[in-house]
C-alpha cells in the first residue's frame, strides 16, 4: 500500500512534536506538508531534513493556514491532523467539517502515542486556557521541590520561532543564554523568571532528545506547559491551572477539557479577583470533569515597587500578548494594579498602534484598550517600542512577566506589576508534593 499523505495543521509546537514522535520514522505515512496558524511569521519555512529523518531528505514545507483548502488538493492529502491548542471546540470542528468536504480524513491524536517516558518522576503544569497562571504554578512547584532538596529543570512547551535546528535542543543556565539563542519576548518571559529562581530550563525542538539531556542533570523533571496543550512527557503529577475570570471555558476549549479530565491537582487560581459564583461555577465544572482531582484555591496577589506612581495618572497598560490574543482574556495583571491603585485614565492605545501591533488589533479586535506586548521577533519588539513611544500617557504599567526595558526602550516612566501564586487555605501545593516526592 501507499503510504498516507498527510498534512499536519499546527502552530510550530505541538504540530513539530507529533511529526517526532509518531510519524518521522514511520513509512506508513508521507508528510506532505504543516500549515501554520496562530504565530506571526512562521510559514513559508521548511521543517529541515536534519530533524524531519531520513525520510524526508528535502524537509516538509511550512505553508500558511490560508491555503490549507488548495493544499488538500494540490497534494492529494488523505489525512489532515489537528495539532494546535486553545481553541474552541466549535472552532475545531469546523476544521474538521472544511476537511471531509474535501475528502480527507480528520484526525485528533491521543496523548499515549506523543506523550514521551522519562526515567525521572514528572510533574506537569498545565491548564484549561492561556493565561490561567501556569508560569506562576510552575515557579511554586519548582521552588517546593528545590527546599526538598531535588534538582529541577523546568522544560519548557516549545516556542520556536528562528532557526529551527540550531534550537532543536536548548538549555537555559542564565540571561547570556537567552541572548545567545536570541529569545523572543513570548520566550523571556517563560524563561527568565525561571533563571531569577536558579532552576535551568530546557526548550526547543526535539522532545525526546530534550528530556534525555535534562536527565543527566536533575532529580525531577518539570514540564512548563504552553496554552493549553496535553503534556508531552508522561506525568507522574499533573496539576492543572483554571481560571474563574472565563467561566465554562474549561468545559469548552481544546484540548483544555483534556486536561482537566486527567489532572491529578487542580489549582483554581485567581479566587481574590473573581466573583464567588463564578468561582463556584468553575468549581462545580472541574468536579464534574474529574471528581477524584484535589482542589486548591489560589490567589495572584499584586506586588508594584511605587503604587503612589499609578495614583491619578494618564496610564498605558501593557499585558502578556498571548493572554490577550487567542488567549481571549479582555485585561490582566497590569490593568487590575491600574485600577486598584487609582489611574485616572487607562488610555486607549489602538490609535498609537503601528505595524505588526496595528496588524494584532485588526487579527484580535476584543483585545480593547490594553497592548500587548507582541515580540515574536525583531520587528514586533520595534513595533512594540514606537507603540509605547508615541502613546500620549504619563505613565506606563507593564503586566508581562519580566522587565520588558531589558529588551525594549521605554521612553516614559513606568512601574512594572509582579505576581505569584499564593494558596488560600489547604491543602496546599507543599501538601501535595512532600506526599508524592517526600523523602
Amino acid at each position: 500500500m501507499s503510504p498516507i499523505r498527510t498534512l499536519i495543521m499546527g502552530a510550530a509546537g505541538r504540530d513539530f512534536h507529533n511529526f517526532n514522535t509518531v510519524y518521522r520514522n514511520n513509512k506508513d505515512y508521507e508528510v506532505v506538508a504543516f500549515t501554520a496558524t496562530q504565530i506571526p511569521d512562521i510559514e513559508g519555512r521548511v521543517y529541515p531534513d536534519v530533524l524531519a529523518g531520513e525520510l524526508y531528505p528535502k524537509g516538509i514545507p511550512i505553508h500558511a493556514e490560508e491555503k490549507l483548502e488548495e493544499l488538500i488538493k494540490e497534494l492529494d492529502v488523505d489525512e489532515v491532523v489537528f495539532a494546535y491548542s486553545d481553541v474552541p471546540h466549535e472552532y475545531v470542528m469546523h476544521k474538521a467539517s472544511l476537511v471531509n468536504a474535501l475528502g480527507a480524513d480528520f484526525k485528533l491524536i491521543g496523548a499515549d502515542p506523543t506523550q514521551v517516558k522519562s526515567v525521572k518522576p514528572v510533574v506537569s503544569v498545565c491548564a484549561v486556557r492561556t493565561g490561567c497562571g501556569k508560569s506562576q504554578t510552575t515557579r511554586r512547584v519548582s521552588l517546593i521541590l528545590r527546599d526538598m532538596g531535588y534538582k529541577v529543570a523546568a522544560i519548557r512547551h516549545p516556542m520556536p520561532y528562528g532557526n529551527l535546528v540550531a534550537q532543536a535542543v536548548q538549555r537555559f543556565g542564565d540571561y547570556d543564554d537567552l541572548d545567545e539563542y536570541e529569545c523572543t519576548i513570548e520566550e523571556r518571559e517563560e524563561y527568565e523568571p525561571h533563571l531569577d529562581n536558579d532552576v535551568i530550563v530546557f526548550a526547543g525542538v526535539d522532545y525526546e532528545a530534550i528530556l534525555r539531556e535534562a536527565e543527566k542533570e536533575v532529580d525531577i523533571v518539570l514540564w512548563d506547559g504552553g496554552n493549553n496543550d496535553i503534556p508531552f512527557y508522561k506525568s507522574d503529577l499533573e496539576i492543572v491551572v483554571a481560571d474563574p475570570h472565563r467561566p465554562g471555558h474549561e468545559l469548552t476549549y481544546f484540548p483544555g477539557e483534556q486536561n482537566a479530565i486527567t489532572a491529578d491537582v487542580f489549582v483554581l487560581n485567581k479566587v481574590d479577583t473573581a466573583s464567588p459564583d463564578d468561582i463556584i461555577l468553575v468549581r462545580e465544572n472541574l468536579r464534574n470533569l474529574n471528581p477524584n482531582a484535589v482542589v486548591i484555591e489560589g490567589a495572584s496577589p499584586l506586588f508594584v515597587d511605587d503604587p503612589d506612581m499609578i495614583r491619578g495618572k494618564r496610564v498605558l497598560v501593557v499585558e502578556d500578548g498571548p493572554t490577550l490574543t487567542h488567549g481571549g482574556m479582555k485585561y490582566g495583571a497590569g490593568y487590575v494594579a491600574a485600577r486598584r491603585f487609582g489611574a485616572a485614565e487607562i488610555v486607549d492605545p489602538r490609535p498609537f498602534a503601528v505595524g505588526s501591533i496595528a496588524t494584532t488589533y485588526e487579527k484580535y479586535p476584543e483585545t480593547g484598550n490594553i497592548l500587548p506586548a507582541m515580540g515574536y521577533g525583531e520587528q514586533q519588539m520595534r513595533d512594540l517600542e514606537a507603540t509605547i513611544a508615541a502613546a500620549d500617557v504619563d505613565l506606563v504599567v507593564i503586566g508581562t512577566p519580566i522587565d520588558l526595558t531589558r529588551v525594549i526602550k521605554i521612553d516614559k516612566p513606568s512601574q512594572r506589576v509582579r505576581y505569584e501564586l499564593q494558596e488560600i487555605g489547604q491543602p496546599t501545593l507543599e501538601d501535595i508534593l512532600k506526599e508524592k516526592f517526600g523523602k
